[in-house]
């Protein structure tokens, strides 16, 4: 398989929906155009796309819709359980503990942290422990990814921590750019500048109507 880029990658997810969609439907064989279609995309960027997690599909037919369903999520590694700790264990990092659909990504939070825990709490049946816990427990399961829901101020002091514990992909929603070390990978969820587009496409819209 071919290497990919940012932009390819996260397309992927969106074709592995609406393929599972269709399953559900009954449908057995699919083709790029009819994906492109349904999703606003481009037949030609469909195909590129696709060619990097499938082995291809075939004249006339297109492709398997299982087939393609079952690549695509080896491809992103959703088969691969990924266990995960989380640091914050607020309204947003709750949240996050009892979302269940996490595990359809192949991502299990296998427990939270946060500072004055009371002993026994959980939240969504996960355990959250005092957030000093956090290296043992890492170190015990052998985690290697983190996800921060703590305020920006106190984000890099819980990233600095993950990396000690091991940790080498963080997964971020605290609004403050995170300093690691080279080889550690961060992602972070950035909600302000979704939002600001979001703002933006309004007003020109907006704009645009009044005209």
């Amino acid at each position: 398989m071919q290497t990919v880029s940012a932009q390819t990658l996260r397309r992927l997810p969106t074709y592995l929906n609406y393929l599972k969609r269709v399953q559900s439907e009954g449908r057995e064989t699919i083709s790029a155009k009819a994906i492109a279609e349904a999703l606003g995309l481009g037949e030609i960027q469909v195909r590129k796309d696709i060619a990097a997690a499938s082995s291809g599909g075939k004249p006339k037919i297109g492709y398997g819709v299982r087939e393609l369903i079952l690549e695509l999520e080896a491809y992103l590694g959703y088969n691969d359980a990924n266990d995960a700790v989380l640091v914050g264990a607020g309204k947003l990092g709750s949240a996050l503990l009892s979302y269940q659909g996490f595990k359809d990504y192949g991502l299990n939070i296998v427990a939270g942290f946060d500072i004055g825990v009371p002993e026994g709490k959980k939240e969504g049946g996960k355990p959250i422990f005092p957030v000093e816990k956090l290296p043992s427990v890492c170190k015990r399961l052998g985690i290697k990814m983190g996800i921060i829901t703590v305020p920006a101020s106190e984000a890099q002091g819980v990233c600095d921590m993950m990396v000690e514990c091991g940790i080498e992909a963080i997964w971020s929603f605290a609004p403050t750019h995170l300093i690691v070390p080279e080889g550690i990978l961060v992602r972070n969820e950035n909600m302000a500048f979704s939002l600001a587009m979001l703002s933006k496409h309004l007003k020109e819209k907006m704009l645009s109507d009044v005209k």
